[in-house]
Formats: structure tokens, sequence, C-alpha cells
């Protein structure tokens, strides 16, 4: 089970994991926290009915990780448009984002949350044993899910990763490249989110 999640009787996976593991992950999704922020809006008001009507941003985000995380909703598929085409996508983009970046932001936050939270109950259960057994129920596991594949494409972005050609250069970094140590944390994080999602497969 080191470094692979399995399912567990009636639903949910488990996964163990060694402190440093721990650490990194945990590290990790509060960076991811800090970067999707609390959201338009959200230090505004303490009204949940006003909240529910808070329209969204209606520009993609200039950190690129942020673009990554929110990309435009309309593009053209078959390459650039012309500027008929480019400026209706636009607008497209910009009306879907103001109705739903906010909801996006949210759903991204709880599931960095749920990493924490359930990290941060493992931490306490295991003081001083070095590690120990991960396990989540399936709506947890969804969690998760979410929360690494924003992870990875986090560290993608940063690493300019657009293929599957960039990820094979990566595998023959040299040990003294500075890139080397998030390569790994990439390769690492992918290994749990593809023997993770095999758990949620019926």
């Amino acid at each position: 089970m080191p470094g692979t999640f399995e399912p567990l009787p009636g639903g949910g996976a488990a996964v163990a994991l060694d402190d440093v593991e721990i650490s990194i992950i945990r590290s990790l999704a509060v960076q991811l926290l800090e970067l999707i922020g609390p959201g338009p809006g959200a230090e505004t008001s303490d009204d949940p009915l006003a909240e529910l009507f808070t329209d969204g941003p209606s520009e993609p985000p200039a950190d690129p990780v942020l673009r990554r995380l929110f990309p435009d909703a309309y593009s053209d598929p078959e390459g650039t448009p012309g500027p008929e085409q480019a400026e209706e996508q636009r607008a497209y983009s910009a009306e879907f984002r103001r109705y739903t970046e906010n909801d996006l932001r949210a759903g991204k936050r709880e599931n960095a949350l749920a990493v924490i939270r359930t990290l941060d109950g493992l931490s306490a259960e295991s003081a001083g044993d070095g590690g120990a057994v991960l396990k989540l129920d399936p709506d947890e596991s969804r969690q998760w899910l979410g929360a690494l594949n924003d992870l990875r494409l986090a560290i993608g972005s940063r690493l300019d990763i657009t293929d599957e050609d960039d990820t094979e250069l990566l595998y023959r970094l040299p040990d003294e490249d500075p890139r080397k140590p998030m390569v790994m944390a990439y390769l690492w994080l992918g290994g749990l989110q593809e023997t993770l999602v095999s758990t949620l497969m019926p």
C-alpha cells in the first residue's frame, strides 16, 4: 500500500503515508488554499443570501497558475479564431466566469481544506509513529481527488508542462536541476491521483 491508494470495503480509499509525505501534501494544500484566496466578495458580506447573488470576476486571473485552475470556458478547438470570433468567445467566457468562478473557487477551497483536515486528524492519531494509514470515506476521496488534480495543475503550470512530451523530458532532468524537487512532487502526486481514481471506479 505505501504510496498508492487502495479501495476500502464499503467504499472509500486508504493509503500509507510517512511523516514527510504527510508534511509535503499538507504544505502544498495550504499553499493552494492561499493561492486560490477567499474569492471576490467573500470578505465584504455576512449575508448568505447576498453572497449567493454576488457576481464573480469577468476577466481571467493574472497569475498563470490561476488561469490554469480557472480557464476560459469558451475557446476555439480548431486553432486561432478570427477577430470577430475571438471577441465573441471573450464575451461568452466573461459572462460564464462572472456566474461560475466564485462557486468554483469555493469548491476548490473546500477540497484543499478537506485534505488539511484529514491530514491533521491523521497526524494527531499517529504522533511519534513515523507515519500512518490515511482512510477516506467516499466523499473525502472525491475531495482529495479534486485537490490532487488542482495541485498537479498548479505545479504543472509552474513547470510549463503543456503535454505528455513535457512530462517525458522532466523525467530526464539531472539531479542538480533546481526544478527537480518540484518535478518529483508532480510525478508523485500523479501516482497518488491515478490510484485514487481507480478506487472510485465501479
